[in-house]
C-alpha cells in the first residue's frame, strides 16, 4: 500500500505547534503508512518536536503566519509564504496528498480555491462535517463557505456530500435530506423549493425536506444539505448545546453529597455519554469541490481533535474523493447536455 503524505499547517489555529506537533507525533505512531510535513517557523516547530523525531515527519519552513482574525483577501495578497499557503502549495505541487489546517477558515478557503481551483462544473466549494446522531453520525454541508447559495449550489453540495459519504463511510446510497423549516411542499424560501425539484435528476438517494431536529434524531439520514449561513449556525448551536449539557450535569451532580455519590455510581454512563457527544470526535471538515484535498480543523482543537482531522484527510486520500467528485460531476454535466 502506497504511503500517504499530509501537509500540516503547523502554525494555524489558536494553539499552533503546541497542538499540531504532538498530534502529528501521535498520528504518525499509529499510522505507519503516512508521512507528515510540518509547515511553519522551524524554530517554533522544532521546539515541540524535540530530539526524538519520527522518520515519518519532516519540517518544511514557512516564514509567515495567517492570523485568526485576518481578512482572507489580505492573507491571499500578503502572506504568500505563510504556513497555510505553503501547505496548500505542497498539495498543488504533488508533494503532499492533502493539507490539514486549523487556521483562519476564510483565509484557508480563499487560499485553497485560488491555488487548487475548483473542479469543473462546481461553482463553489463547500465545507462538510459530521454531527452526532441517534444512529451514528449525520454529515452536514455547507458549514460556512457560502452564505448566499442558489438552488444549483445546493444541488452541487448534495452531489459532493453523497460522493464523500460513499467513499468515507462505504455507503453506496447515502440518504440525502434538504434542510427546511418544515416538510410540507409549500414551506421554505424559493431557492430551497427550487433545489427540491432539482434533486431527482442527480441520481441521489434523495428523501426530501428534513427539519433541524432530524439532523440528530432521524434514523437512516446520512447527509443534510443547506446554505453556509444556516449550516454554520447549526454547527455552533450544536457545540453550545453540548457544552450546556455538560455544565448542567456538573452543576447537578455537585449539588449535595447524595448527588455526588450518584455521580460516582453513574460515572461509566457519564463517560459514555461524553464520548458520544464529544465535539472532538467529529472534528475535521473537508473542503469539497477543490482539485485537491484540504481539511479544516476547528481553531480551538486539542491534540485528540486535530488527530481526528488527520484521520479524515487520510480517508479522503485513500478513497480518492476529489477525483470521484470530478467523475460524478462530469457524468451529470454530460447527462444535462444530452437532455
Amino acid at each position: 500500500m502506497s504511503k500517504i503524505t499530509l501537509a500540516l499547517d503547523a502554525m494555524g489555529g489558536d494553539f499552533g505547534p503546541s497542538v499540531v506537533v504532538p498530534a502529528a507525533l501521535d498520528f504518525a505512531a499509529r499510522n505507519p503508512d503516512c508521512e507528515l510535513i510540518l509547515v511553519g517557523e522551524e524554530a517554533a516547530v522544532n521546539e515541540y518536536l524535540g530530539t526524538d523525531v519520527s522518520e515519518q515527519i519532516r519540517v518544511h519552513a514557512a516564514s509567515q503566519v495567517v492570523d485568526m482574525d485576518e481578512s482572507p483577501s489580505h492573507a491571499l495578497r500578503n502572506k504568500k509564504d505563510s504556513s497555510m499557503r505553503v501547505a496548500v502549495n505542497l498539495v498543488k505541487q504533488g508533494v503532499a496528498d492533502a493539507c490539514v489546517s486549523a487556521g483562519n477558515t476564510g483565509a484557508l478557503m480563499a487560499t485553497a480555491r485560488f491555488v487548487l481551483k475548483t473542479i469543473p462544473g462546481i461553482d463553489r466549494p463547500a465545507i462538510i462535517s459530521a454531527f452526532p446522531a441517534i444512529d451514528g453520525r449525520t454529515w452536514v454541508l455547507d458549514l460556512g463557505a457560502n452564505i448566499d447559495s442558489s438552488a444549483e449550489h445546493l444541488r452541487q453540495f448534495a452531489v459532493m456530500g453523497s460522493v464523500l459519504v460513499t467513499a468515507v463511510d462505504g455507503d453506496p446510497a447515502p440518504a440525502v435530506g434538504l434542510l427546511n423549516i418544515g416538510q410540507e411542499e409549500i414551506k421554505g424560501v424559493e431557492q430551497v423549493k427550487l433545489a427540491h425539484t432539482m434533486m431527482d435528476c442527480c441520481g441521489l438517494n434523495y428523501i426530501g425536506y428534513i427539519e433541524g431536529d432530524d439532523i440528530y434524531m432521524m434514523k437512516d439520514l446520512d447527509i443534510v444539505v443547506t446554505d453556509g449561513f444556516i449550516g454554520n449556525v447549526a454547527l455552533k448551536s450544536s457545540e453550545g448545546v453540548a457544552k450546556l449539557i455538560k455544565n448542567f450535569l456538573n452543576a447537578e451532580y455537585k449539588r449535595n453529597w447524595l448527588t455526588k455519590l450518584i455521580a460516582v455510581i453513574s460515572l461509566p454512563v457519564l463517560k459514555s455519554l461524553q464520548r458520544r457527544i464529544d465535539p472532538r470526535r467529529y472534528n475535521g471538515a473537508p473542503l469539497l469541490g477543490l482539485r485537491g484535498i484540504v481539511v479544516k480543523s476547528h481553531g480551538g482543537a486539542d491534540v485528540l481533535a486535530f488527530e481526528n482531522a488527520l484521520s479524515i484527510a487520510k480517508k479522503e486520500v485513500r478513497a480518492d474523493v476529489a477525483h470521484r467528485i470530478a467523475d460524478k460531476v462530469t457524468s451529470l454535466l454530460e447527462l444535462k447536455d444530452s437532455a
